[in-house]
């Protein structure tokens, strides 16, 4: 008989042996498991361990720096001391920290919002740029009370410098901080503080080579990601060293002559397409931009009304004027329409139906041959020609020579102006072209628009025989007189003679329209043309009121002066385009202007001078050799 206490005993035996062999089989579990943590799977988990101890991150690698032709630099890497901001170190109040700063360093509110972005982006213990370029007063103060601004340091780092300042701006162009959009592009380089991207100019073509190749540090953190030790650093590799064409004494000297008025110009190497000197004034400060601009700053800048933020030479568009009668006449020689000979009568308008067609010499100028009509700039003339010739074969020549099109220079903001024709009126304007048109065409007004960089290619077309070069701001490595580069335009060489002797005669007669532009340097001349286009129309009850002449009119109202040119005579090798907005007249205004330029070109003969290739100059952390 099994009692009652038997009955417990044996049920208890039989809970403690189950029991036993759960705590068995867990206990096989849990050895299992962590035999394949630590035997099977402990490669994989120590080199977990071993990311999360060791932290690689980016570094911004020195940019690359910009000479001239001659080695004169152009954009630079100078020392720069920072003042940053660890917002886990404020000791949990950075408002108080940007206070008490703001009363030794005082900040702009834009400043302070810019700051508190940047932090809610970054992890607590990120640096946050607050100022660079701080003067050596400004980091002693900050140095000095030190103990009252928690979380606040000073770092020194590379800032971007541009010794010619306003003369080359518009070709060099600025960085700038990297924008939200940019930072969406997903680059994690973009996310550095205080990392600086090129925003317009060189710098922004060539953003990629100036760039480099960004370095690396590798450093032991702690739980949260603080840096503890550096234990290997790679300083990346420098941005490419950019020798530019531009020759900073020519740019100098035409700077000089335009800086109080709001024009450009574009001297241009005939047979290499090298732009040796871009103007664009005004123009303005880029080391001004790069450590950014207070609202009210840019206010003054972008309501300019000379627009210095625009470089006119490539993206300004005006009518040609009397520049574009060389394009006229080598159409109408081509088509067989005239010959040098061709004389035709000017007695100071001509007539269209019940609509009178103006020379700008109001008493007219007899009867001229082309060269003749070349000298003296004959509006009646080349209304003529033009009818003869006709729009079409007009634009076709004016396309040929780079008209309606790119340059294609390596330059950003390039516009291509336009070359209307028959087609395009009917196109965009859904009306028939008018033989009216063709005779505004054919001095270069109406509906033609182009920028100095096309009127420079053309000029250079003109001048070397037939060829359409591409602007390039780049020295190639290989250099030299050598045959013409570029698009051959199958134009006539006795007919581009013929207009190359007439543009001669137009400076070096002395009754030229162009003769303002004279310069004769060791026998050396220039050949050119002047161009005048009406903004503004004077009607016959302001003239009567006795409002004659463009001084009378508001600088708004007054004409663009235009001028282009080549030389030597004889042996061409450089080719200008001056444009001089509201400049009243191109023989008044852009042709002494030109003159100066040229007289300078053929002086100092850039081209024909052994370009300087400089080497990089910084040290392994991208500092400046001293």
């Amino acid at each position: 008989m099994i009692t009652r206490d038997g009955d417990r005993g044996k049920m208890l035996t039989r809970r403690a042996a189950m029991l036993a062999g759960g705590q068995l089989f867990l206990s096989s579990l849990l050895l299992a498991r962590m035999y394949y943590l630590q035997v099977l799977e402990s490669d994989r988990y120590k080199t977990l361990a071993e990311e999360n101890r060791i932290s690689t991150r980016l570094l911004a690698p020195p940019r690359g720096l910009i000479f001239d032709r001659f080695g004169v630099p152009l954009a630079q890497n100078n020392q720069n001391f920072r003042v940053l901001v660890i917002s886990e170190q404020t000791e949990g109040n950075l408002n108080a920290t940007l206070e008490a700063l703001n009363e030794i360093l005082p900040l702009t509110d834009g400043e302070i919002q810019r700051i508190r972005r940047d932090v809610r982006r970054s992890r607590d213990f990120t640096p946050v740029t607050i100022r660079e370029n701080l003067t050596w007063e400004q980091m002693a103060s900050i140095q000095l009370n030190a103990p009252d601004l928690p979380g606040i340091i000073i770092d020194e780092g590379l800032s971007r410098f541009y010794p010619e300042k306003e003369l080359l701006s518009h070709v060099v162009g600025y960085v700038g901080i990297v924008s939200e959009t940019e930072i969406a592009s997903g680059n994690p380089l973009l996310r550095l503080p205080g990392f600086r991207v090129g925003k317009s100019g060189i710098e922004l073509e060539h953003e990629a080579e100036l760039r480099g190749k960004e370095g690396a540090q590798r450093v032991e953190v702690n739980a949260v990601g603080r840096i503890i030790r550096e234990i290997e650093r790679d300083e990346g590799i420098p941005g490419r060293t950019l020798p530019l064409s531009i020759d900073v004494r020519l740019q100098q000297i035409a700077y000089e002559k335009m800086k109080k008025e709001s024009a450009s110009a574009v001297l241009l190497d005939i047979y290499t397409g090298e732009v040796l000197m871009l103007v664009s004034t005004p123009g303005f400060d880029p080391n001004a931009l790069n450590r950014g601009l207070s609202p009210e700053e840019w206010s003054v800048l972008s309501s300019n009304p000379r627009a210095p933020m625009l470089n006119k030479a490539i993206s300004g568009l005006y009518s040609p004027g009397s520049t574009f009668k060389m394009v006229v006449a080598l159409a109408a020689l081509e088509a067989g329409v005239i010959t040098p000979e061709t004389k035709i009568f000017c007695d100071g308008y001509t007539m269209m139906g019940n609509h009178k067609f103006h020379c700008w010499k109001s008493s007219g100028h007899g009867n001229l041959n082309l060269k003749e009509a070349f000298r003296h700039s004959c509006d009646i003339y080349f209304y003529e020609i033009a009818r003869r010739t006709g729009i079409d074969r007009i634009s076709a020549m004016a396309e040929r020579l780079g008209f309606g099109s790119l340059t294609g220079i390596d330059l950003p903001g390039e516009k291509k102006g336009l070359m209307p024709n028959r087609k395009w009126k009917e196109r965009r304007l859904g009306e028939q072209w008018l033989q009216g048109d063709t005779y505004n065409a054919g001095i270069g007004q109406g509906f033609i628009s182009c920028t100095p960089v096309q009127l420079a290619v053309m000029a250079a077309a003109i001048a070397n025989g037939g060829r359409k070069v591409k602007p390039t701001l780049l020295v190639p490595k290989e250099r030299g007189i050598q045959a013409p580069k570029g698009e051959i335009l199958n134009i006539s060489k006795q007919h581009l003679r013929l207009v190359r002797d007439a543009m001669a005669d137009v400076v070096n007669h002395p009754r030229g329209t162009g003769r303002p532009a004279f310069v004769d340097v060791d026998g050396q001349r220039i050949a050119g043309k002047t161009g005048t286009t009406q903004v503004k129309r004077i009607t016959l009850k302001e003239r009567e009121e006795g409002l004659k002449a463009q001084e009378d009119l508001p600088w708004k109202d007054r004409n663009h002066a235009l001028f282009v040119a080549f030389g030597p005579v004889g042996a061409p090798r450089y080719a200008l385009a001056v444009v001089v907005e509201h400049g009243g007249g191109g023989a008044k205004t852009a042709a002494p202007i030109a003159g100066a330029i040229m007289d300078a070109v053929l002086r100092l003969d850039p081209a024909a001078q052994k370009p300087v290739f400089p080497e990089n100059p910084t040290d392994k952390n991208g500092g400046e050799k001293k």
